[in-house]
């Protein structure tokens, strides 16, 4: 039996993530009231239902939640294998989630969202320090939640705990809000002033050409790069799960598009986190018809 505990902060994606199982084929029981997690899973074990199994817990248990911690040590006293996946967001993204479907979070009662996500933290966050997977969805797109547990629970490759996600930006449109790092490019030689490469962006060869000529260029990469490679293992054995580095230029167009590209590349043979990059601010002049 292959036994699966989904569990985390409410809004993070926990029902999304129990159609994906699902689709996976895994029998899925949400809900279930923590009283009977044991003999579910004895029932379980006899073969009598399907050999995947994900059951879902999370605070709509009220206070038997304080009743896990000796059910899951009975658990593994009697050697039952599980495992925990936590799904988790933060605050800000969760409590966006909430207006946006104009829920109310289910420990709030008549007091802020923001209240009963503390709470929330305050009452499983036991189950996130001892989650054996910890997906983070602030930054996911629901296909690449759904791309995370098919590597994990499909494929059977190894799990990422970090997922680091570059951002190109412009600094007139603002410094990306949940950034940990921000690197200011403005001090290279701006190809906007050239009205020939001013229609290209920093993914056109015309403008990688030309910002990546310069030694100033270069030096920033080697130095950036090895600052970031450094971090990284670090951040993973701190048991970081997000991190967000930003690349900001003027515009958010060239420079800081070219260089964010430069950085991703330098980063993607690296198999001991997941990756990707966005280009926030790449079309915004063009919309403003600059």
């Amino acid at each position: 039996m292959k036994l699966l505990l989904l569990t985390g902060m409410s809004g993070a994606g926990k029902s999304t993530a129990f159609k994906m199982l699902e689709d996976m084929g895994y029998y899925c029981v949400d809900n279930l009231p923590i009283q009977l997690l044991k003999s579910f899973v004895d029932l379980a074990d006899t073969g009598t239902l399907d050999k995947k199994i994900v059951v879902g817990i999370d605070v709509r248990n009220g206070n038997a939640m304080k009743l896990l911690p000796d059910i899951l040590q009975e658990l593994d006293e009697d050697d039952k294998k599980f495992q925990v996946l936590f799904l988790d967001a933060e605050d800000e993204i969760l409590i966006k989630r909430y207006k946006e479907t104009r829920r109310n979070h289910p420990l709030s009662g008549r007091e802020r969202i923001a209240a009963g996500i503390k709470k929330e933290r305050e009452d499983i966050g036991f189950l996130r320090d001892e989650a054996d997977y910890v997906i983070d969805t602030t930054h996911l797109l629901t296909r690449e939640l759904k791309e995370e547990l098919e590597k994990i629970f499909v494929d059977d490759a190894e799990y990422k705990s970090l997922f680091v996600t570059i951002v190109s930006f412009g600094f007139k449109y603002g410094i990306p809000e949940d950034a940990d790092l921000v690197f200011d490019v403005r001090f290279l030689p701006n190809p906007y002033y050239d009205t020939k490469l001013r229609p290209f962006t920093g993914n056109d060869k015309p403008i990688k050409d030309f910002v990546l000529k310069y030694q100033e260029t270069q030096t920033f990469l080697a130095k950036v790069t090895d600052l970031i490679k450094f971090l990284i293992p670090n951040y993973i054995k701190e048991g970081k799960n997000q991190l967000v580095i930003g690349v900001g230029c003027t515009g958010g167009k060239h420079r800081s598009v070219c260089l964010a590209n430069e950085i991703f590349a330098a980063l993607a043979g690296d198999e001991s986190f997941g990756l990707k990059i966005e280009h926030r601010d790449i079309g915004k002049d063009a919309l403003r018809g600059k």
